[in-house]
């Protein structure tokens, strides 16, 4: 990715896509010297989220789009170590980046006033959605989230999950896909013990992974911080590098979700579940292997499929 800002007399001033992104990570948790308030914190990460939109051209149409002032912007990217705005917005206008699409809609208005007799219209701009909410995913996912991801899980005793509502689904899916490579995987609260009861079970080194997007449910919020408080290893998929959970994360995976669809679009998560998936296994190696065909071996032992 093309380095920018070097025309800056402060060395703090990220260089890369990369750089911005692990700063506002960074800051999210408090662990950076910069210290951000809570709206200028999330208007960093919706510029990032933004990168090669044509809203960037002009800081006046980006502060329309974030509904902010330009003066915030202005004082933000100074902040960051820029020493104008311009700076900033050519990081993030890289010719490196995804060609410039706004796809942003205000999600239940925009299906109910779609054309009745042309839903295949309203279908194609749905998958075209989410196929750039995967790719600028892939923008953001490096090598060593993947490798933090899987070293964690794979070296861990006990794995459990966290969900709720759409992302309990998620959650689901996620512990099903790493059950298949390894032992004592499951979500945090089953039938029989609730969530207090499932922290309880889990010791120091052990690793939560908790999901949510905004509107972000306070409960998931409340749970990462006590597993945070209390040594276990935890890590959140979420939506923005501002987003409430990365206070309290070991690691971070980003998912983008926009989209027309009339909640939160789960294709993107679903989508990084099986790349998380994947890479357990692979850093797995014959241990993933072996558990693969202990699976494959009870499956015909129960004679569980058919054809």
């Amino acid at each position: 990715m093309a380095p920018t800002a070097h025309s800056s007399h402060n060395d703090r001033a990220p260089r890369t896509l990369e750089e911005l992104q692990a700063l506002s990570i960074a800051i999210s948790r408090g662990d950076a010297d910069l210290h951000l308030g809570p709206r200028a914190r999330e208007v960093l990460s919706q510029l990032i989220e933004l990168r090669g939109d044509q809203s960037l051209l002009s800081i006046s149409s980006l502060a329309r789009r974030l509904d902010v002032n330009p003066s915030t912007i202005s004082r933000l990217a100074r902040a960051l170590g820029y020493e104008r705005f311009g700076e900033l917005q050519s990081l993030l206008l890289s010719s490196g980046l995804t060609p410039a699409r706004s796809f942003y809609r205000q999600h239940a208005t925009a299906a109910l006033a779609a054309n009745k007799q042309d839903l295949q219209a309203q279908a194609r701009q749905l998958c075209g959605e989410h196929q750039l909410n995967i790719e600028r995913f892939m923008e953001g996912l490096t090598n060593e989230d993947l490798d933090a991801f899987a070293t964690a899980v794979m070296g861990a005793r006990r794995v459990r999950l966290h969900g709720m509502r759409q992302f309990h689904a998620f959650s689901s899916f996620l512990a099903y896909g790493l059950g298949m490579i390894r032992s004592d995987v499951g979500l945090l609260s089953d039938d029989s013990l609730g969530v207090a009861e499932g922290l309880a079970s889990m010791a120091a080194g052990d690793v939560l992974i908790a999901a949510s997007c905004k509107p972000y449910t306070r409960h998931v919020i409340d749970v990462c911080r006590a597993a945070h408080e209390n040594g276990i290893r935890t890590i959140v998929v979420t939506d923005y590098s501002s987003s409430p959970l990365v206070r309290y994360s070991d690691i971070v995976i980003l998912a983008p979700h926009e989209s027309s669809f009339i909640s939160n679009s789960m294709v993107t998560f679903l989508g990084a579940a099986e790349c998380l998936v994947n890479a357990c296994a692979t850093v797995g190696g014959d241990r993933a292997a072996e558990a693969l065909s202990r699976r494959d071996k009870l499956i015909d032992q129960l004679d569980i499929e058919i054809g």
